[in-house]
């Protein structure tokens, strides 16, 4: 599902939170804190919530560094392990560019655009929301538990 509209935030009985560089050491880090934080909540490395989720981190961060960098800001990501739901949420500085899902797989030679398939594949619910209190955008993904 891809919305523009926010939904309700998931109750979280955990939270993690951090800001990282604009650069593909920062996704890559985000990547794997989300796994070791996963792992420590009780969803263990190669586990079906700790694959989605840390994959789905890895394709929001990514897009984040191409696509949503400004010089100078950091991405932000969000973890909320909720009583049904994992959700990651994705916080770049680029109100403009905002994803949107075509469903179209990109040409069979092409080396980018299939990310948020990915995303959309693995995620109950996911979606676009503005930025709140600064510009930019939050993209937010939930994975069932």
């Amino acid at each position: 599902m891809n919305s523009r509209i926010s939904t309700p935030r998931v109750p979280a009985h955990h939270e993690f939170a951090m800001a990282f560089t604009s650069s593909p050491r920062g996704a890559r880090l985000a990547r794997r804190l989300v796994a070791h934080r996963l792992d420590a909540w009780g969803h263990p490395y190669g586990g079906r919530v700790n694959d989605a989720v840390t994959l789905i981190t890895a394709e929001l961060a990514a897009n984040a560094v191409r696509h949503g960098h400004v010089a100078g800001r950091d991405f932000h990501v969000r973890l909320l392990h909720g009583t049904d739901t994992v959700r990651v949420e994705v916080t770049d500085t680029r109100a403009e560019r905002v994803p949107l899902l075509s469903g179209q797989e990109p040409p069979g030679d092409a080396e980018s655009g299939r990310g948020l398939l990915i995303v959309a594949g693995l995620a109950a619910r996911w979606a676009v929301a503005p930025r709140e209190g600064a510009p930019g955008k939050t993209v937010w993904a939930e994975v069932s538990r």
